[in-house]
């Protein structure tokens, strides 16, 4: 009988909590859908494979910068790289259609440069289902609460933090007009609250107003032997 490989004390799992970008993805309605197709290929003579990917800067799991909605504001290039990599708290919140000053003020932001918000968007993502108008969202009480509180980064278990049909963007202004950094679409499927470091790397595009990320979280444990 095989055993269990048993994890050492103080060693780190990593969480992949991006999206695949893939053909046919979920997308925000109305921005550019993922086009990836063969620009070179071996099976055809080439030397190598090569693909020709077209797609928004704000696919999948990706980061909002100020530029994204303040005229004039930060662009993605000109982020100090420090805000990407830190300490986060991960919170999971039983709401159902908004999170709002009152739920923020219920938990411990004390200190918190980075929070992230797991809520019931993260099981669209297990369903696979396509684009959901019903997702939880942050409300402009709630970002000008995170504001207040010396948060310098927001993230979210769907495509945006704002109210869908909410054309004002009143939570993204809030937000980016005080140079707080948003991460949309991460999947926060079966991670538990708590403290992690997180690990954020969007493409580095000049005058970006945003771009997709690779997101990793990591968190100490003590680990057990295996029964």
């Amino acid at each position: 009988m095989k055993t269990k490989k048993k994890e050492s004390i103080g060693a780190k799992k990593i969480y992949d909590v991006s999206l695949t970008i893939s053909n046919g993805m979920v997308a925000w309605p109305g921005d550019p859908e993922v086009n990836i197709m063969p620009y070179k290929s071996i099976k055809e003579g080439a030397s190598s494979n090569v693909s020709r990917i077209q797609l928004g800067s704000h696919t999948g799991t990706h980061i909002d910068v100020p530029y994204h909605f303040i005229d004039g504001g930060r662009t993605l290039d000109d982020i100090p790289i420090e805000i990407f990599v830190g300490k986060a708290r991960l919170f999971e919140l039983a709401v159902l259609k908004k999170i709002d000053a009152g739920d923020l003020n219920r938990l411990n932001l004390t200190g918190v440069e980075r929070v992230l918000f797991k809520t019931r968007n993260s099981r669209f993502w297990e369903r696979n289902e396509g684009f959901r108008k019903d997702f939880v969202y942050l409300t402009s009480e709630g970002a000008g609460f995170l504001v207040d509180s010396g948060v310098k980064m927001v993230g979210i278990d769907y495509l945006s933090v704002e109210e869908f049909g909410n054309k004002s963007a009143p939570a993204h202004h809030i937000l980016l007009g005080a140079g707080v950094i948003v991460v949309e679409g991460l999947n926060l499927s079966g991670l538990k609250e708590g403290e992690y470091e997180i690990i954020c790397s969007p493409l580095k595009i000049k005058g970006g107003d945003g771009a997709p990320a690779r997101v990793f979280l990591r968190r100490s444990r003590l680990s057990l032997p295996n029964p």
